[in-house]
């Protein structure tokens, strides 16, 4: 298998799931405010599954951030699960959650999905235009 480099795109898509993973990991300590949680399946989770759940997302994140980062096969199927994932729990996010009144928390969820999904996505799909380059 030829290696070659992970590219702009990639780079970026790596850093911005480290980024996402160090956020996840510091679910517990609430550093967003009391109502903080990881939410896992449309559930915002607190307590000990919030502590649990949120940390473990985090190492996932940073496995396959590392992954993509190192150009690893591995990395290919987290991202294909992730992207579901990303997908499957806006969705559920917004059937079990009560919105807020106003257009501006509708504009901010519209923006969140297209950026959650996009980025998700998309690393996926490059990740599978490049799998023969994975090592």
């Amino acid at each position: 298998m030829a290696r070659s480099e992970r590219g702009r795109a990639l780079t970026i898509f790596a850093v911005l799931f480290a980024l996402v993973a160090i956020s996840n990991l510091l679910k517990p300590f609430h550093l967003e405010g009391a109502d903080t949680g990881f939410v896992f399946f449309g559930q915002r989770l607190s307590g000990t599954a919030n502590a649990i759940v949120g940390p473990l997302f985090g190492l996932y994140l940073l496995v396959y951030a590392f992954g993509i980062w190192r150009m690893k096969y591995f990395a290919l199927p987290m991202g294909h699960a992730y992207a579901v994932y990303v997908i499957l729990n806006i969705i559920l996010f917004t059937m079990r959650s009560e919105q807020p009144p106003g257009t501006g928390h509708q504009i901010f969820a519209v923006v969140y999905a297209a950026i959650a999904i996009g980025v998700s996505l998309s690393a996926a799909v490059m990740l599978t235009q490049r799998k023969k380059e994975l090592g």
